[in-house]
């Protein structure tokens, strides 16, 4: 499961690095490259409630073997795009298979290690992985880019998903899933995919058209509308409902996705702004921009190891206060990047700090989002946290990425960038610090009465 996701948490970065050659390659536009990662970003999240109900109803293996599939045809087919909308369609299409399979292997787990030390250090161990994928997709892109191609970065999925295929086929074991609870709910997986696309859409289109124009506000309209609907279909549907209401009776099952959401807005934004800053700032090359990530990375397991070794001393709302007051500092510290600057003055600080917080926090706000569901409901728990992640990291990276544009008022010389992506980190703690405050007033473990409040709203649902 820890390969899954390593698989699943490097394509999210592994394009970083390849982004300026990919423009100029198949011709994207300055905000038009951003769909590169909003596309898998954005099916990901969006079907990740569906990927999670499947998981449940047809067998974790199934799914997580299907997911897999077509997550690696999905990349060979990316690597032959020859212009920008094949390309972004690609990318969708390796979405849907993350959104498959992410949940599965979540849910696998979740189930695996229901509870007590060992679940606390399997949550370590699959947080540090993931987030050293996402880590060490940005040194992996950096050398595939300039030693070989930016093609690359799509065709290294693909012996990592046939092994990973391998893997999963011996050595994890077969469940029949629950196959009579009713046929899932694909009307709500179209309209909430449907409303995140049109709400990032019109959120990146603000270069181009202002925020109180008719084409912006119609829409932003729209795009609630659509997810307005999906919360009355969940209420109303005959079918098997994509998200039960009642899991948000659980506030540690609301407050964690809540946190989840700022955070993966944060972390996006981080590997965006600081890759583009040290290539079109600094003139960093792309395979030793790879090689300055690393402290990155290796902060980030860092974290995740003090999260084990704290997790007895401290409690999860206490390990997220200090991991993300940590990020959100290091994020404080970015803000000061100036176009004149190297990597030892301006980056290296930062990027340590900033990483020992993601790990801090990355496996205590999974443990706690799945913690006390019921085991018939793991994968949609799963794919619930996996959702928020992915649709935080595409609006954050929206909102933020158009904040950082506009600052640079359409001028690409170093310091005009310099100012955009400041500004960009510097909006990226401010997410953080909102992420601190609904873990100081929110987040907790889930209570006796939590538990059974959510237990029995299950059965009655």
């Amino acid at each position: 499961m820890a390969v899954v996701q390593f698989m699943v948490s490097l394509d999210l970065s592994v394009v970083n690095l390849g982004l300026p050659q990919i423009g100029a390659a198949l011709g994207f536009s300055e905000v038009g490259l951003t769909w590169v990662i909003h596309a898998y970003a954005l099916t990901f999240g969006g079907l990740l409630l569906l990927g999670g109900k499947l998981a449940d109803r047809y067998g974790r293996k199934r799914v997580l073997l299907s997911g897999l599939a077509l997550f690696g045809l999905a990349s060979l087919a990316g690597g032959f795009a020859q212009d920008a909308g094949q390309l972004v369609a690609a990318r969708a299409a390796q979405g849907v298979g993350a959104a498959a399979l992410a949940p599965a292997a979540l849910s696998l787990l979740t189930s695996t290690f229901p509870s007590g030390r060992e679940r606390a250090r399997a949550f370590g161990v699959w947080s540090a992985v993931n987030a050293a994928g996402g880590a060490l997709g940005v040194l992996i892109g950096g050398l595939l880019t300039e030693y070989a191609s930016w093609r690359w970065l799509m065709f290294v999925n693909v012996p990592m998903a046939i092994g990973a295929l391998v893997m999963a086929w011996r050595s994890v074991r077969s469940d029949a899933g629950s196959g009579d609870r009713g046929r899932p709910d694909v009307l709500g997986a179209v309209l909430t995919t449907s409303g995140m696309v049109l709400l990032v859409f019109g959120v990146v289109r603000t270069d181009r058209h202002a925020w109180g124009s008719a084409a912006t506000l119609t829409t932003l309209a729209i795009a609630v509308a659509l997810l307005a609907a999906f919360v009355h279909v969940e209420r109303t549907t005959t079918r098997d409902p994509l998200i039960r209401l009642g899991l948000f009776a659980n506030r540690a099952v609301a407050g964690a996705n809540s946190y989840n959401l700022l955070l993966g807005a944060a972390m996006a934004s981080s590997f965006y702004f600081a890759s583009l800053y040290l290539q079109r700032v600094l003139g960093t090359g792309p395979a030793r921009t790879g090689i300055e990530f690393l402290p990155f990375a290796f902060g980030v397991v860092v974290g995740a190891v003090l999260a084990i070794k704290l997790g007895n001393r401290f409690s999860t709302r206490a390990l997220l206060v200090i991991g993300g007051l940590l990020a959100s500092a290091g994020f404080a510290w970015f803000g000061l990047i100036s176009a004149d600057g190297s990597f030892h003055a301006d980056f290296l600080g930062p990027s340590i700090v900033t990483s020992i917080g993601f790990g801090i926090c990355l496996g205590q706000v999974v443990s706690l989002a799945t913690a006390g569901v019921p085991a018939h409901e793991s994968g949609t728990a799963s794919g619930l946290l996996a959702s928020s992640r992915q649709i935080g990291a595409s609006l954050g990276l929206a909102a933020l990425g158009t904040a950082a544009h506009r600052r640079t008022g359409g001028v690409a010389t170093p310091e005009a960038l310099n100012d955009g992506y400041a500004l960009g980190m510097t909006l990226g703690a401010a997410l953080l610090l909102g992420a601190v405050l609904l873990a100081v007033t929110i987040l907790r473990h889930p209570t006796t009465t939590d538990l059974a409040l959510t237990s029995a709203r299950g059965r009655d649902e």
